[in-house]
């Protein structure tokens, strides 16, 4: 997932050209299919031993149209592009001529990223209803269909936002948690890795290129909004019985601001419980657990919840 390209007084949602160009390089050398958005359901469940990658990019950014789109218009390379549709035509972002230019090509989808792009995880449900209303039907008006497709503003969703984006007619919803998907993931909770300045170097990337699903029957709380009285929350992941070596994972957790080796136990074979030592202080609790494969490949399952104020 990326959102500005050569803005650099941006770093943190920022990637260099010649980093991006040389991310397009080291996944064709990897021998990685770039997805169609138009098939992704059937690339998700088709040819499972094919390494396949979405690529998406967030928020519409001028800088995305001058920059990036020449780059993967050339080589026809397919991607989302998520637009919040209030923010189209202002400065430093894309026009709506801008966007109908690029989604006349078969690669390309523009995909809904809401209205306000506001922290709507924080919205009672009426506001959040009429904003994802609000865009669809801008979406209606100026491209003629809304997307299929949403992704979550910042990447949050609870339970309650999720069940608005489906009861709206999408069939997927991207957040910002990392890790790989596949058949088994909810299809309203769909991981994707963030790539900027600093997590877009040359070693991390190839780090992200070595990963596989980690799939997985269910992760609880269901529920990623959590409130100070349930911070921090009690995890447990439920595993398929034929993941192998099992006993090898590792999580990490950024409980009290700190990242850390977290504390873990398994009830049994396949049930493990994430044991936090201390609250989410920030807005964004992070547990990222990986499991050694062979030929320095990881599975790799991250998980966000989100923290409501005081």
């Amino acid at each position: 997932m990326y959102h500005r390209f050569e803005e650099n007084k941006y770093p943190s949602t920022n990637i260099r050209m010649n980093d991006f160009i040389e991310h397009l390089e080291m996944i064709k050398k990897n021998n990685i299919k770039f997805i169609n958005p138009i098939n992704f359901e059937k690339e998700l469940n088709n040819n499972k031993k094919q390494r396949k990658l979405l690529l998406t990019i967030d928020d519409g950014y001028r800088s995305f149209y001058d920059n990036a789109w020449p780059v993967l218009k050339e080589s026809k390379i397919p991607f989302i592009l998520f637009v919040s549709t209030r923010e189209v035509g202002k400065i430093g972002y894309m026009d709506w001529d801008e966007i109908r230019e690029i989604e006349k090509y078969d690669f390309v989808e523009i995909g809904n990223h809401s209205h306000t792009h506001d922290y709507l995880i924080d919205f009672a449900e009426k506001k959040i209803k009429d904003d994802l209303k609000t865009s669809i039907n801008i979406f209606k008006r100026e491209l003629g269909k809304n997307s299929i497709f949403f992704s979550y503003p910042f990447g949050e969703y609870s339970t309650a936002l999720k069940n608005i984006v489906i009861d709206f007619g999408f069939k997927y919803a991207f957040g910002q948690h990392s890790g790989v998907v596949d058949h088994t993931k909810n299809f309203f909770e769909m991981p994707r890795f963030p790539i900027n300045e600093k997590y877009g170097e040359t070693e991390r990337f190839k780090t992200i290129l070595k990963t596989l699903p980690f799939p997985f029957k269910s992760i609880e709380p269901e529920n990623r909004y959590i409130s100070d009285k349930n911070n921090p929350p009690k995890v447990s992941i439920k595993f398929y019985e034929n993941l192998k070596n099992l006993n090898n994972i590792n999580c990490f957790s950024n409980e009290e601001d700190k990242w850390r080796n977290s504390k873990i136990n398994f009830i049994n074979n396949y049930n493990l419980n994430v044991n936090l030592e201390g609250k989410f202080i920030t807005e964004r609790g992070r547990i990222n657990c990986s499991l050694r494969e062979k030929n320095g490949f990881y599975r790799w399952l991250g998980i966000q919840f989100v923290v409501k104020e005081k």
